[in-house]
């Protein structure tokens, strides 16, 4: 298989991981507010429906899309300041899943609640976070970072930064 050929199967791959990982994380809030009012066996359904939606479906396309991700990186050498910001909209996505995760944990004890409030800031943080990685990833436009921020931006600027802590060798 050509690298070409590998690098638009794995595209392919990454952009339907994507798309089903920032619809799980749009449809877990809708989830959560189902919760209010329930008792019993209805509950109990609801927090094994959105157990296995969440461990089943939603985290193995985080981890797909991920992992896709990733080797694209590698295999496409992409180091520019436009897909730095994407990283950072990915880092956004990273923390509603790892906290919606804990919410169902939470949420479905006893007198569980998932507030209003929360409902809205959760959706209102993953669809701009959906937007901005996809006007990232489609426009790719031209970025100067501002003056600290760009050091921090450039490749081996981690290894650098910590060089102390792990120990390397100039």
């Amino acid at each position: 298989m050509s690298l070409d050929l590998l690098v638009t199967w794995l595209k392919f791959v990454h952009v339907a991981a994507i798309a089903g990982w920032s619809a799980g994380l749009i449809a877990l809030p809708l989830l959560y507010r189902q919760r209010r009012g329930l008792s019993g066996e209805a509950l109990h359904k609801l927090h094994a429906f959105t157990r296995f939606f969440y461990v089943g479906l939603v985290s193995p396309a985080a981890f797909v899309a991920i992992a896709s991700g990733t080797v694209l990186i590698f295999l496409q050498g992409t180091y520019e300041n436009w897909f730095s910001a994407k990283l950072v909209g990915v880092s956004v996505l990273t923390g509603v899943h790892i906290f919606s995760g804990l919410m169902i944990l939470r949420l479905f004890e006893p007198g569980g609640v998932y507030p209003l409030t929360r409902f809205v800031i959760v959706l209102t943080l993953t669809f701009s976070a959906i937007a901005a990685i996809l006007v990232l990833v489609l426009g790719k436009p031209d970025i100067a970072w501002p003056g600290i921020l760009a050091r921090f931006f450039e490749p081996g600027a981690l290894s650098e930064l910590f060089e102390q802590l792990i120990g390397g060798a100039k």
